[in-house]
């Protein structure tokens, strides 16, 4: 009873169409659900990114610049109708678009999260400046309810964002890199476990979390594991 009122005040919204959801239960229209495109083997084994050949251990990107995280895990490919719900996540205050990602994430991938042993999850932190203006980090969101699930601590203030970078959109993978050197640092935080989830929206070049990664290995981290909804050059 309580649920089904919940469900007339608050519907859900599909995060591919952006309409209420009528089937009940679900969080994504059956229709919409084919519009998405999910990340599929082969994949690097660094960041998750698909590759052309299964015999291809790393993708261009990681052979060029290995990560210094240990894995990631990507969810969706960044076409169009996963570009389109990624920027209502992420500017437009749908932060119940969450509940899928974590869902399909978790329906994907949740026994190799498990088979990771994460013992925190530290979303990737935004400008405080960005964050007033948008209300929310929408990476926090994701680890929020990531560590609901889970049942593993989440430190939303292990790592700050110490000055506001130029937006990386535009920018090359070196450009990118440059662009965030000291803008990414340890923040207000007691010391961490030994193995950590670092959490995103969107992962690119992987600049970002590199930054991250790196300030998480000076703060005496030991493994650092990764997860992004959605992979590939924007």
């Amino acid at each position: 009873m309580i649920s089904t009122l919940i469900d007339l005040l608050y519907p859900h919204r599909c995060p591919v169409c952006h309409g209420i959801v009528s089937s009940k239960g679900q969080l994504v229209c059956p229709g919409c659900r084919g519009k998405l495109s999910y990340v599929t083997e082969p994949v690097c084994k660094k960041c998750g990114k698909e590759v052309d050949d299964d015999k291809e251990e790393y993708c261009p990107g990681c052979r060029k610049r290995m990560p210094g995280f240990r894995r990631q895990i990507a969810l969706f490919n960044y076409n169009e109708a996963v570009k389109s719900s990624m920027m209502k996540f992420k500017y437009n205050n749908k932060r119940e678009y969450a509940d899928f990602y974590i869902e399909e994430l978790l329906r994907l991938h949740g026994r190799d999260l498990q088979e990771m042993r994460i013992q925190a999850i530290v979303p990737v932190p935004v400008h405080s400046s960005r964050r007033r203006e948008r209300g929310y980090n929408q990476s926090e969101v994701l680890a929020r309810r990531l560590g609901r699930r889970l049942k593993i601590p989440v430190y939303p203030h292990a790592l700050i964002r110490t000055r506001k970078t130029l937006p990386q959109k535009g920018l090359g993978s070196a450009g990118r890199l440059h662009n965030l050197e000291k803008a990414i640092s340890w923040g207000r935080c007691a010391r961490l476990p030994g193995t950590v989830l670092l959490i995103d929206d969107i992962y690119t070049t992987g600049a970002t979390m590199e930054a991250c990664a790196r300030a998480l290995k000076k703060a005496g981290v030991r493994e650092i594991y990764c997860v992004s909804i959605c992979i590939g050059e924007i």
